[in-house]
C-alpha cells in the first residue's frame, strides 16, 4: 500500500474517532441516566433528611457521591465548564427536584408528613440503596 494511502486511511480513522468524541460531548448531561438518577437520589435523600428529624444526611458521603457523578461525566468527555453549567442550570435543578418529589410520593411519603418520610428513609437505609447510603438513621 502506498504511503499516501496509509496516511489517508489513518487520517480518516482519526477524523472518525474525533467525530465520536465530539458527538459524546454534544450529548447533554441531562441525557446521562447515571448522572440524573444520581442527582435525583441525592434530592430524595436531602428531602427525607429535611422532613424527618430522626434521619440525617451523610454530608461527606453526599459530597463524595456528587464528586463521583462529576468524575463520571468527565470520563464521558464533558468539560468542567459543561458540568458547572449543568449544575447551575436553574430550570434543570427545578426539573430534577420535581422528579425527586414525585418519586418520593410514589415511594410512600406524603408531602410535609414526617412519619411517612421517616418510613421511606428507614426502608431505603435497610435496602442499602443509593438513597439509603446517603442517610443516617
Amino acid at each position: 500500500m502506498a504511503p499516501l494511502t496509509k496516511m489517508a486511511i489513518a487520517g480518516a480513522l482519526s477524523l472518525g474517532m474525533m467525530a465520536n468524541a465530539a458527538s459524546a460531548q454534544q450529548q447533554s448531561l441531562r441525557d446521562v441516566g447515571y448522572v440524573t438518577e444520581g442527582l435525583i437520589a441525592v434530592g430524595i435523600a436531602y428531602e427525607i433528611s429535611e422532613v424527618c428529624n430522626s434521619i440525617s444526611a451523610r454530608t461527606l458521603r453526599g459530597l463524595g457521591y456528587l464528586n463521583q457523578l462529576s468524575n463520571h461525566a468527565k470520563d464521558l468527555g464533558f468539560s468542567s465548564g459543561q458540568i458547572d453549567a449543568y449544575r447551575k442550570d436553574k430550570a434543570e435543578k427545578e426539573r430534577l427536584e420535581s422528579v425527586a418529589r414525585q418519586r418520593l410520593v410514589t415511594m410512600g411519603a406524603t408531602p410535609g408528613n414526617a412519619a411517612s418520610h421517616c418510613a421511606v428513609g428507614r426502608a431505603e437505609i435497610a435496602k442499602e440503596s443509593t438513597i439509603g447510603y446517603l442517610l443516617r438513621g
